[in-house]
């Protein structure tokens, strides 16, 4: 299976996971949490460094549990828009 490049769109989101993560973690170790998560350490080093930026929903599920983070707080920091931008569907109720 040929796996489509990332989108800069793709690749942002992803480095925001891996960064909320990092801050989530704090000063446990990267060992503890993935084993915590039954993810490879590999895994969770690869997701956190942006290398895996489209990582499988079970497996984020499972790192945001070990951490203590929802899904709501995870799904809401990596989809922020970006500065000084506005989402298609605002511009467009603010047009109407």
């Amino acid at each position: 299976m040929v796996r489509l490049p990332l989108t800069p769109a793709e690749a942002e989101r992803g480095q925001r996971l891996g960064a909320l993560l990092r801050r989530a973690r704090g000063g446990r170790s990267m060992l503890e949490t993935a084993l915590d998560a039954r993810v490879s350490p590999e895994t969770l080093r690869k997701i956190e460094s942006g290398r895996v930026a489209t990582p499988a929903f079970p497996t984020v599920a499972a790192i945001a549990d070990v951490l203590g983070l929802s899904l709501d707080e995870v799904w809401a920091e990596i989809n922020q828009p970006e500065p000084g931008t506005a989402r298609r569907s605002e511009r467009e109720q603010l047009a109407s």
